[in-house]
């Protein structure tokens, strides 16, 4: 398992939801194909969502980009 998988498996399990938009969306930047990236994705603007974070927009329009909204 990778650092990021630990990483998020730890801020799941914190409800760190900040940490989780960040590292999910790290995730997106270093996933190897666009189905996983746009998965990633999804979480990271689920959780900015719920929290009314400042890369929610950002987020919505990488998803936008690829059809995914």
């Amino acid at each position: 398992m990778s650092t990021l998988d630990h990483k998020l498996l730890n801020a799941h399990a914190r409800g760190n939801k900040p940490a989780l938009v960040r590292l999910y969306a790290q995730a997106a930047d270093e996933a190897l194909d666009l189905d996983a990236a746009c998965f990633y994705l999804t979480h990271a603007y689920i959780f900015a969502l719920e929290l009314g974070h400042d890369d929610t927009p950002s987020l919505h329009a990488r998803l936008a980009e690829h059809g995914r909204v």
